[in-house]
């Protein structure tokens, strides 16, 4: 495969002489405030100012993250971020965080055939989707792949991510790792297996990628024993490594196999702490805590989340402060320590509210407004407080229908926790009316964590059949067929 030159990592950003445009006569700083005003009018928090506003100008921010994307589009309805004349996400996804906290990351839109293959035609940035991964992605899947996702079968399975191609590229690697070093094209790859798998993790679910995914993992840590000629890509191989070890691992967690999420994130820290990554290292402990909270383990879930906070705070995220104070008021919750677990979530909300900033961790794109209620209702379900968890699921699941509809997987399970609390908080027609949405979502969502949630609601609502519309879910429920 001929390659392309590859872009200096010295070069210098290209001004975004469009966006400059749709400031017009405004000064940076009362364009912020514009910005500001248009988050809250969708119940965004960004804390924009005039800094920010010549950094997207002097192309120094490439592409938003998702909470600034939704209030640009919400300013300038019918653009999209590629008419605002940014960098498509596809070729930015998992490397913006690092690129803001200063790591010396090149900019590289093609590369040299990569380690992990991934065989792709990508739109172009004049395509008006190439901006958005998830319109990329459902473009690329015909209904037959998305039907294939729903089998579980390794046949299946691998025909739907037969265009991606996650697989171990190149015969020499598996041969023997010294046979050449290890470079930025290497690097790229793992970076665009770690994009590609939490993009087909949002909208289909884990239980049909966990297996297929360890593919690109192996390739991973087989880099990691490779040389290399930079210091900066050898980070990035680390960085890499380690995300990619808690992608897998979170599909493990998501589809049951606790065993294996375990593994995974262990794996992950090691790697983060060989290379003295403090991203990787909060990023593993604030999974190992959500990870250790559905185990039953609540009190090393306090543990490892207080971990992720010593090192979350060497980042500058609010957000992942927040996050990271939602993993342990979720093990307080599970101890029973309701007074533990409402400090934690009044830090949770205090620390979201500062606003989404460009040195948030790209991986945290899911953590919005919805996915902030769902957490709360599932603190809340857990000590028992149905009423007031079926208000948080309630808000969650419509905030995420509006704002973030790409998140097929997070709408199905913020219902499905609302079916739950509703169906114990006595109100079982309300919840067979929720527990036959995510029903139909299933045809896009495979998830045994769902699955699981749904069965306990069917449990709960079997005495009540006789009741208007439980019969119909229960019915609808028994008909599902059952993933091995």
């Amino acid at each position: 495969m001929a390659s392309s030159p590859m872009a200096s990592s010295t070069q210098s950003p290209r001004p975004n002489l469009v966006f400059r445009q749709l400031r017009g006569p405004r000064s940076p700083g009362e364009f912020a405030a514009a910005v500001r005003r248009a988050a809250r009018e969708i119940g965004e928090r960004v804390s924009c100012d005039a800094r920010y506003v010549g950094r997207v100008e002097a192309g120094e921010i490439r592409c938003p993250n998702y909470a600034y994307e939704r209030v640009f589009l919400h300013m300038f309805p019918g653009r999209t971020l590629t008419d605002m004349g940014f960098t498509p996400r596809s070729q930015v996804r998992g490397r913006g965080a690092r690129d803001s906290i200063g790591a010396p990351l090149p900019h590289t839109t093609i590369q040299p055939e990569p380690t992990i293959q991934f065989y792709e035609s990508h739109p172009t940035g004049s395509d008006p989707r190439a901006c958005d991964p998830y319109a990329i992605q459902i473009h690329e899947e015909s209904d037959v792949e998305r039907r294939a996702f729903m089998t579980g079968s390794t046949a299946t399975v691998a025909a739907a991510l037969g265009p991606i191609g996650l697989s171990l590229g190149g015969q020499a690697w598996a041969a023997g790792p010294r046979g050449r070093r290890a470079d930025a094209a290497d690097a790229c790859a793992v970076e665009e297996a770690v994009r590609r798998i939490r993009l087909l993790d949002d909208r289909h679910g884990a239980d049909g990628l966990y297996r297929r995914a360890a593919a690109p993992l192996r390739a991973a840590y087989t880099l990691l024993d490779a040389s290399t000629t930079r210091q900066s890509t050898s980070d990035r191989l680390h960085a890499g490594a380690g995300e990619l070890a808690i992608s897998v691992g979170w599909l493990a967690h998501d589809s049951g196999r606790f065993d294996d999420a375990r593994s995974h994130y262990a794996e992950a820290l090691a790697t983060a702490r060989m290379s003295g990554d403090h991203g990787v290292e909060a990023h593993a402990f604030c999974n190992s805590a959500f990870l250790a909270r559905d185990a039953g383990r609540p009190r090393e879930a306090v543990r490892a989340a207080q971990a992720a906070t010593g090192a979350a705070r060497h980042l500058g995220s609010h957000r992942l402060l927040s996050l990271v104070a939602l993993r342990e008021a979720g093990g307080w919750a599970g101890l029973g320590d309701r007074a533990g677990c409402e400090q934690s979530l009044t830090r949770a909300h205090a620390l979201f509210d500062r606003g989404a900033t460009e040195r948030d961790p790209e991986w945290m794109s899911f953590y919005g407004p919805a996915e902030l209620e769902g957490l709360e209702a599932q603190c809340w379900s857990a000590l028992g407080d149905w009423e007031r968890a079926a208000r948080h699921a309630r808000l969650a699941a419509v905030t995420a229908s509006s704002q973030t509809p790409q998140f097929t997987r997070n709408i199905a399970l913020y219902t499905a926790e609302l079916a739950d609390d509703l169906a114990r908080a006595g109100r079982p027609d309300e919840a067979a009316t929720a527990g036959l949405r995510v029903l139909s979502l299933l045809g896009e969502v495979q998830s045994s964590r769902i699955q699981s949630m749904l069965a306990t609601t069917a449990r709960v609502l079997l005495p009540h059949r006789r009741a208007s519309g439980v019969s119909g879910f229960l019915e609808r429920h028994a008909s599902l067929p059952r993933v091995g």
